[in-house]
């Protein structure tokens, strides 16, 4: 199971990286190749933060989560990325706020980013607790995100 999480929030990585390579110097030439990308990082987020809850409620030790935890922060830090303007094409999910409150999106993924970190010092310092607690605070800066930018 280890390395199937591992490998699963590696492949995240990889998408993350290439997906907002594409928000460079270079305008969208594929909007909706880029919102099918960022769809797929965000299961593969969904995906690593079950994973991890697993982990909690079987009392593993969270040592062994610490790379998925780290994989967390690192998505979190490339989803404003993941936005270009002009990839609010289908089958984006995204509400126009995405664009219109750039500053507010970015903040929110600035917190998703430190709970996330936080959860992966707790799993490096193999803090049970701390870990569960900065899970579930990664879990609510998750949902807020998609709660004041995604579509119902």
């Amino acid at each position: 199971m280890r390395v199937g999480t591992i490998a699963l929030a590696a492949s995240g990585l990889l998408l993350a990286s290439v997906a907002a390579s594409a928000n460079g110097a270079h305008p969208a030439a594929d909007p909706a190749g880029i919102v099918k990308g960022r769809q797929a990082g965000m299961r593969m987020s969904g995906a690593i933060m079950g994973g991890i809850k697993g982990a909690i409620d079987r009392g593993d030790d969270v040592k062994t989560q610490a790379f998925a935890a780290r994989s967390i922060a690192g998505w979190a830090a490339a989803v404003p990325g993941m936005f270009p303007e002009g990839s609010d094409v289908p089958p984006s999910g995204a509400l126009p706020a995405v664009w219109s409150d750039a500053p507010g999106f970015a903040a929110k993924a600035a917190a998703y980013q430190a709970a996330a970190t936080k959860m992966a010092d707790a799993a490096k310092a193999g803090d049970k607790d701390g870990f569960a607690a900065a899970w579930a605070e990664t879990r609510t800066t998750c949902q807020g995100c998609h709660d004041s930018y995604k579509k119902p």
